[in-house]
């Protein structure tokens, strides 16, 4: 989906924009890649609700 998450796999950690680490638990994540989650630097599905970029 246009705007949607980008797939992690394997990542034993991912670091935020502000340098931030957060402890990956899951073989897969999806990070957020449009700026409006709400759960940053997760994917919470806001991309779905909101007109896609361009």
């Amino acid at each position: 989906m246009p705007g949607g998450p980008l797939l992690v796999r394997g990542a034993q950690e991912v670091i935020d924009a502000d340098g931030v680490a957060h402890p990956v638990e899951r073989p897969v994540v999806a990070v957020c890649a449009c700026g409006a989650t709400g759960r940053a630097p997760w994917c919470d599905g806001t991309h779905a609700r909101i007109s896609p970029r361009r």
